[in-house]
């Protein structure tokens, strides 16, 4: 009896344990396991876009002055991490719905049968794929997670890549079998039923065309019909008719049509005229579709036999340049943080506002490569100008150079105050050329400028822009800048694709590009340097670009299309005739190192076809890049910098500088070495330049220049200009009365200067400079050299005096 007491005891007891909830419990757990499986769902999800801004959260989880991005913050970063990074990857979604359906069952109070059996599956499928993931994504091991990362490395130590393939391979086999049961069996039968079922529909398919009892109902149907045609219009239809009812009758749709019009007695309801028309009209249509898309389907037919156009094909083995030629400038982990620094600064700010009674309810940092931008949140009631005065107390009370207050931030209901950090940070090209960002940027022209405040890449697309102004005070980094968008090129297009048209007044800056003529450079024709820094070459170039828009625009005229990416595109297709003129057309971009010396000495002539290539060129690929020191009204027209929508400006000495450039202050509180502000016409952009040394440069070029080339640099169109307007001053008759003396002062001299011929025959600046003209027409002196006298040609009194003799005859 005890030992029956005993097992009646010991027994109910387990069985308690399972069914102990009440409906009423089973509804609250199972609402909150489903509510906790969205929540896991929508924080996995939330986790793929947002785990690099928290991972250094979870180092200070217990810190609440610090939030996460993730949609569930804090929570939803840690267990997402946990699941995610250090678990299974994607696979761990799978979770979100094991969890749901457990919750459900539990909320509608149904039986756990099948239950245990999902679970199981459910984490061999995560297993699965985490492992499969792990091994085919070994490069990104978020997909994968660390669980499916370590087990394929621990896997391939010791049975191979390939070893681990046919495991995956296993597990699917396994998983098909016993959870889908799916056998070779049933694959054969479901083949074979699926085939017998096609051939009995294309059977009766046939039987129903082709029936012997059909096709004798209508010859006897024909044959009637014949009859009573005759019978019917013998006397009443003309001939003409009856021919082409008769043609009509031919035809099988005028047969059905007439079958089912007829009636009992003998009238026919269709004319004959609706059937000509019905016959006829799908013909011309076809005819005019035809003629209309001939060129169409003969492109077509070419893409298909030969595929699309390459341009790159010439230089087929053309190897873009590696990342190795690049050094890495400054710290490679990023960014330093110095918490003392920050601590610091942030206490000083308070304090310098709350000496002036203002107040902050929140300031955040954020840190960049050389300045850190500090927003503040100033409490109800505090006027913004209040804290903009405030600017030099806060450089005094930091002790720093550059300040720079922005009140408000776009897009932001915060102030920005930027401060420089003591340490600053290179950025390095190489970390700009190797970002995503960059490398995945689907742009026509992208430039690589550098980093901005929040330590992003910042890319832009040129053939957006369209043209660009650098400028700043000398040494502040425009020429580096200018390497920098040259290299973001080179890294990324084809010698096919751009081409480069670079003036240099300073000879010094851009004559590296040399080793690269004959692959990105463009030139004149007959020109022995493609790197132009002769003044005459100059307007020689520029008025030969302007030749190259107008013959473009025509080319595009005659495609059909607005601007040079749908035309290139057109050609590509093989939709244009290359016997027609067309051609691939190469982006060009012109580069002005020093635009205000070349306005000193040839103003102009300089000034209009620069004018014209601002307004006009930028839908047919010319872009223009200018750099100069102040781009005022005296060097840049307003014409001219009013296409220039995109500017750059480095460091300035003074506010006015600052507005020239941007029309907006702040270039004066910059700190120099690549420190500089990008203005696209809205926002102001603070970005520190990407620093590519002069030895960087010269092993890209030079990795470049060793490759196989074209025949020539990218010849211009050929410009032939005016013999400096001289050829009204020719004939002899029209010369000057003191031509003869001034010529004699001239040669004796060898100095070719309308300032020498003034103060030796005592003469006004304009009746010297004509017979300056008059001199070069007749042969005596060279052309106009800018700043430089005018080279003399005749050597001595005698060679003078042979010219004059000569003449005379």
């Amino acid at each position: 009896m005890a030992k029956k007491s005993k097992s009646s005891k010991s027994t109910p007891p387990k069985k308690k344990v399972s069914l102990n909830l009440s409906k009423q419990n089973k509804i609250i757990l199972g609402s909150l396991i489903m509510l906790f499986s969205v929540a896991l769902f929508f924080a996995f999800i939330s986790f793929f876009f947002t785990w690099q801004d928290d991972q250094s959260l979870l180092s200070e989880f217990s810190n609440r002055n610090q939030e996460a991005k993730n949609l569930l913050n804090k929570f939803g970063a840690g267990i997402s991490h946990f699941f995610v990074y250090k678990g299974f990857g994607i696979a761990s979604l799978i979770f979100t719905f094991l969890f749901f359906v457990s919750g459900l069952r539990l909320f509608l109070s149904l039986k756990d049968t099948g239950l245990l059996r999902k679970w199981i599956w459910g984490l061999v499928f995560i297993i699965w794929i985490s492992l499969t993931l792990g091994f085919f994504a070994e490069k990104r091991p978020l997909l994968g997670g660390l669980v499916g990362y370590e087990m394929n490395d621990f896997m391939q130590d010791y049975v191979g890549k390939l070893g681990v393939i046919l495991l995956l391979l296993f597990g699917l086999i396994v998983i098909m079998v016993r959870l889908f049961k799916l056998t070779p069996d049933h694959l054969t039968a479901y083949y074979q039923k699926k085939k017998s079922s096609l051939s009995k529909e294309f059977e009766d398919d046939a039987a129903e065309t082709y029936s012997d009892e059909e096709i004798e109902a209508l010859i006897k149907k024909e044959e009637k019909q014949k009859v009573i045609d005759t019978y019917t219009h013998k006397k009443d239809i003309p001939a003409m008719e009856t021919q082409e009812e008769t043609k009509a009758e031919v035809k099988p749709e005028a047969k059905a049509e007439t079958k089912t019009i007829i009636t009992k007695d003998f009238e026919v309801t269709i004319p004959v005229e609706e059937e000509v028309i019905e016959e006829e009209l799908p013909m011309q249509v076809e005819k005019i579709v035809e003629e209309g898309e001939e060129t169409d389907n003969l492109a077509s037919k070419l893409v298909e036999d030969y595929g699309e156009f390459d341009p790159t094909l010439e230089l087929g083995n053309y190897k873009f340049p590696t990342i190795d030629l690049l050094d890495q400038h400054g710290v490679t982990g990023g960014i330093t943080i110095n918490q003392e620094e920050l601590e610091e600064n942030k206490n000083k700010i308070v304090e310098t506002l709350k000496n002036y009674k203002i107040g902050i309810a929140q300031i955040k940092a954020t840190i960049g490569p050389t300045v850190t931008l500090y927003e503040i949140v100033p409490e109800a009631g505090v006027r913004i100008s209040k804290i903009k005065n405030l600017e030099d107390d806060i450089a005094l009370s930091l002790a720093a150079l550059g300040i720079r207050i922005i009140a408000p931030i776009p897009g932001k209901g915060t102030i920005g105050i930027e401060v420089p950090n003591k340490n600053a940070t290179i950025v390095s090209m190489r970390s700009v050329i190797t970002s995503s960002k960059f490398q995945k940027a689907e742009m026509q022209l992208p430039i690589a400028f550098g980093k901005t405040i929040s330590n992003e890449t910042f890319v832009v697309d040129l053939a957006k822009m369209p043209h660009l102004l650098m400028a700043g005070a000398t040494g502040q980094g425009k020429s580096v800048g200018l390497n920098a968008v040259l290299t973001s090129l080179l890294y990324k297009k084809h010698p096919a694709e751009v081409k480069f048209v670079l003036i240099d007044p300073k000879k010094v800056e851009l004559t590296l590009f040399n080793k690269i003529e004959r692959h990105f450079l463009a030139k004149l024709p007959n020109s022995e340097d493609a790197i132009i820094t002769d003044n005459t070459k100059v307007i020689h170039t520029l008025n030969s670009l302007c030749i190259e828009m107008d013959n473009r625009y025509e080319l595009l005229k005659m495609a059909l299309v607005r601007n040079i990416k749908e035309y290139n595109v057109k050609f590509k297709a093989r939709k244009l005739n290359p016997n027609d003129g067309h051609m691939f057309l190469p982006y060009i971009v012109l580069v002005i190192d020093e635009f205000a010396d070349l306005i000193m000495t040839a103003g102009k002539e300089v000034e209009t076809p620069i004018a014209r290539l601002a307004q006009l060129a930028r839908a047919i690929g010319i872009h223009l890049i200018i750099a100069t020191q102040r781009p005022s009204v005296n060097v840049i027209t307003g014409i001219i910098k009013a296409n220039f929508p995109a500017r750059i400006a480095f460091r300035v000495t003074s506010k006015i500088d600052s507005r020239t450039i941007l029309d907006a202050q702040g270039a004066d509180q910059l700190i120099g070495r690549g420190d500089m502000l990008y203005t696209q016409g809205n926002d102001v952009t603070r970005i520190q330049c990407a620093f590519v040394d002069t030895p960087e440069v010269a092993k890209i070029v030079e990795f470049i220049g060793s490759q196989r080339a074209y025949p020539d640099a990218h010849l211009l169109p050929e410009y032939e200009g005016d013999e400096s307007g001289t050829s009204l001053d020719n004939n002899i008759t029209d010369r000057d009365a003191l031509f003869r003396d001034a010529a004699e002062v001239i040669v004796i001299a060898q100095q070719g200067s309308a300032s020498l011929i003034q103060r030796k025959l005592k003469l006004g600046y304009n009746r010297a400079g004509r017979i300056i003209d008059q001199l070069e027409a007749a042969g005596i002196v060279g052309p106009f050299e800018g700043s430089k006298a005018r080279q003399v040609y005749v050597s001595d009194m005698a060679a003078l005096e042979v010219i004059f003799n000569n003449e005379k005859k």
